[in-house]
């Protein structure tokens, strides 16, 4: 399949589309708000002429967030338009530079040219950074035909994904030579990138900004003052967060057995997606524990077992305010989460087997000994209950942990070298 032929599924598969974002909108009615903005109509005001930075959704948001600070720092007479394509990743975008005039925001449209060039028309801009995965024919060839420098930031690629690329790869390969800067966070993932047809001077590997993350000490106190409002100081506590359906069960049934050796233990239960929030609330309650909800500031006592954290940019003070982490997406074939946020916080890192977006990280942590996987709720519950009981062995993980990110630091400062030389051109 080549472009031409993708670009004329795409316009056939609108009423799809339109079927998915009204089946979307029942559970999340964001969805159907500001839909002109996804066909390039509507769009607010947009000063022209800056750096255009996309994020898919909260996760990359949020991986980005470093470097669109340091975009900012290092071209203080640019504006940095942000796009995405959920509404979740919006209000985290919107949150996170609040204060920030120059950040400029609204949906990426779908992957047709007219909106692409529409869009484009709008911006202007002199750099493209994607970031991640989230690769679109139309949006870079529209680039490429103007001038504009696309850039893959932070870039990954699975085995999995690469077979998908590669049966398409009369519509990868002439995606990937327009590229001029992939930005891999592996040796063995820019390969990948070079086999499927990127010019091969236009791959390096800048490592992962990921591991570039850094806690801001006021966190720390404010998880601590949390546990002291809670009286929960002596009281052993864990979390499950970027939890995916199915997984939450496995979660809960986990934390029973933990609760018949430990009747004060806590779970702090974290859905990946805000329209589960109620449903996971409701399946808490059904399975009969004691739950708070975050977003309600409800009450956590001794006969809480478990606070549904039900709002949107707190992970990090959570995982903070926990003991131990269990990363979610990785108990279901999902590929996993971030696992350097708790390692960040040098908390024992758990996760389930599937983490093949994370193959090289979890590897780096398993080696250093800061994270260990399970298969089901007895291998989760027998794990949290060890780092309950033996309180050495979980600093000595933690420690371990945030030793593998302090080691491999650096991406950063790599990757905006890199722009640099393409902004500057």
């Amino acid at each position: 399949m080549n472009r031409t032929l993708y670009t004329l599924l795409f316009h056939l598969g609108l009423p799809l589309v339109a079927i998915r974002l009204w089946l979307r909108a029942r559970k999340a009615p964001a969805y159907a708000k500001r839909i002109g903005e996804r066909f390039a109509l509507n769009l607010p005001t947009l000063q022209p002429g800056g750096i255009w930075v996309h994020a898919v959704s909260v996760g990359e948001s949020i991986a980005a967030a470093p470097m669109i600070r340091a975009l900012l720092t290092r071209y203080p007479q640019l504006p940095i338009t942000v796009t995405c394509m959920t509404p979740t990743g919006s209000e985290r975008i919107q949150a996170l530079f609040a204060d920030e005039p120059r950040i400029q925001h609204c949906y990426l449209p779908y992957d047709l040219p007219w909106a692409a060039a529409r869009f484009l028309a709008r911006v202007q801009p002199k750099l493209a950074v994607i970031m991640e995965t989230e690769l679109w024919p139309n949006h870079i060839h529209q680039c490429a035909k103007r001038g504009i420098p696309v850039a893959l930031a932070n870039a990954r690629l699975s085995a999995r994904s690469a077979k998908g690329y590669a049966r398409f790869a009369s519509l990868t390969r002439p995606m990937l030579q327009e590229m001029r800067l992939i930005a891999a966070q592996t040796q063995t993932e820019a390969e990948r990138f070079r086999q499927l047809g990127a010019q091969p001077e236009c791959v390096q590997v800048t490592g992962s900004i990921k591991f570039d993350l850094t806690i801001d000490p006021q966190l720390l106190i404010k998880a601590r003052a949390l546990r002291e409002h809670w009286q929960a100081q002596e009281r052993p506590v864990w979390i499950a967060a970027s939890t995916h359906e199915g997984e939450d069960e496995i979660v809960l049934a986990a934390h029973r057995q933990l609760l018949a050796s430990y009747p004060n233990a806590l779970l702090i239960l974290v859905p990946r997606h805000p329209e589960r929030f109620n449903n996971v609330f409701a399946l808490c309650q059904s399975e009969g524990f004691v739950t708070a909800r975050r977003s309600a500031n409800a009450p956590v006592n001794s006969h809480t077992h478990v606070l549904l954290g039900d709002t949107m940019g707190e992970l990090l003070f959570l995982y903070a305010v926990a003991d131990s982490a269990f990363v979610g997406g990785s108990l279901v074939p999902n590929g996993g989460h971030n696992l350097l946020e708790p390692a960040a916080l040098a908390k024992p890192v758990l996760s389930g087997p599937h983490l093949f977006n994370f193959l090289e990280i979890a590897a780096l942590l398993r080696e250093a000994g800061a994270l260990e996987e399970v298969d089901d709720a007895h291998g989760l519950a027998i794990a949290v209950q060890r780092l309950f009981e033996l309180p050495h062995d979980a600093q000595q993980m933690g420690e371990a942990g945030l030793k593998v990110m302090q080691t491999n630091q650096g991406a950063l400062q790599r990757l905006l070298d890199s722009l640099a030389l393409l902004i500057s051109r």
